[in-house]
């Protein structure tokens, strides 16, 4: 998908409104600094962001133990010079009723990244040790959407795993599609988990895999991240919507994303579901990378600037033809690095 291209007159729009939400954060942090002022503010301490709320975050304290196990979390305004924040960010904050202030953020170990329909980079979630790509037989999941999730994993040295959630929507109509979607991620070495809420045993492994880690539930609406959560976390009740009876796509029930806490360890990020995961801000050489299976390649083709489509002497088109990529996956390169060109 190319970068939008607007009018003089949305330009302006754009301009105008991106100066009114400078301005209203500027009186934000008035109001944060000067309301009661500095000196009715608390000390500072390290906290754990658990959700966003527009201009206010939840913040989460650290708990005695030096860890984020559930304490009751703090409403904040965060101050203008931090920059985004997001979900499973580290950072400083000071107590005071009725809200807190954010007043730095620590450094990230990892981000997962997507631009925005204006180009501009924007972070899903941070900190993050683990993507769950979650897909199902319904809405109808697509490769080129799991690769993109991919590369954007691998290119951030975050584990990714492919979760086919809804296995109880398997039937003789659909299995042989969705096995020969799937197979060729296993071929890579790609974990690939089984599940569906309607049968707690089969969560047995995916507990297994979130434990001790930070993780982020990725996909599309409808796949079924909600009723997983709702599942693996009886308490929590997340809000659950059905696919529509016309397109079988799902509904946007997810709208901010939020970090919930495991009772055996681990914390999960679910992140609002999307269609279009857009990678216009990477360099050839990034997604090149993504792939993980052409990784022993690079540097191999005749020609430097090798565009790997028709060139000869193109290593990755001669491992095509020798059946070490799959021709799926090639077509899913190509497709998403003309994206990128066009971006240009």
């Amino acid at each position: 998908m190319p970068k939008r291209q607007l009018n003089r007159r949305q330009a302006w729009r754009i301009k105008k409104v991106q100066e009114e939400r400078a301005q209203r954060a500027a009186r934000r942090d008035a109001v944060a600094e000067d309301q009661p002022g500095e000196d009715k503010l608390g000390p500072e301490q390290e906290g754990l962001i658990i959700a966003h709320y527009g201009a206010q975050l939840a913040v989460e304290p650290k708990s005695e133990n030096g860890d984020y196990d559930g304490l009751p979390a703090k409403r904040c305004h965060l101050r203008t010079n931090l920059g985004s924040l997001v979900t499973g960010d580290r950072v400083v904050w000071r107590d005071r009723e009725p809200m807190g202030v954010v007043v730095a953020r620590l450094d990230r170990s990892s981000e997962l990244c997507r631009p925005d329909p204006y180009g501009d980079l924007k972070t899903v979630a941070a900190n993050i040790d683990r993507v769950i790509i979650v897909v199902a037989p319904f809405p109808e999941p697509h490769a080129n959407l799991i690769d993109r999730y991919l590369v954007a994993a691998e290119t951030q040295h975050i584990r990714p795993i492919i979760l086919l959630n809804k296995i109880d929507r398997l039937d003789a109509q659909n299995q042989q599609k969705i096995d020969d979607l799937i197979s060729p991620y296993q071929a890579l070495g790609y974990d690939v988990l089984r599940t569906t809420a309607k049968n707690p045993g089969s969560l047995n492994e995916l507990r297994s895999f979130l434990a001790n880690f930070t993780c982020v539930f990725v996909g599309q609406s409808g796949v079924g991240k909600s009723s997983l959560i709702n599942a693996l976390l009886p308490d929590v009740n997340t809000r659950v919507g059905a696919l529509s009876e016309l397109t079988q796509k799902g509904t946007h029930t997810t709208t901010t994303a939020h970090l919930f806490h495991f009772p055996q360890g681990g914390h999960l990020i679910d992140s609002p579901g999307i269609r279009e995961f857009g990678l216009w801000h990477m360099t050839r050489d990034q997604l090149l990378d993504g792939f993980i299976e052409f990784r022993p390649l690079i540097g191999h083709c005749r020609f430097r600037d090798c565009k790997h489509e028709q060139e000869p002497g193109c290593a990755i088109q001669e491992a095509l033809n020798a059946g070490s990529i799959s021709h799926d996956r090639m077509v899913s390169f190509l497709h998403i690095l003309a994206t990128l060109e066009d971006a240009q």
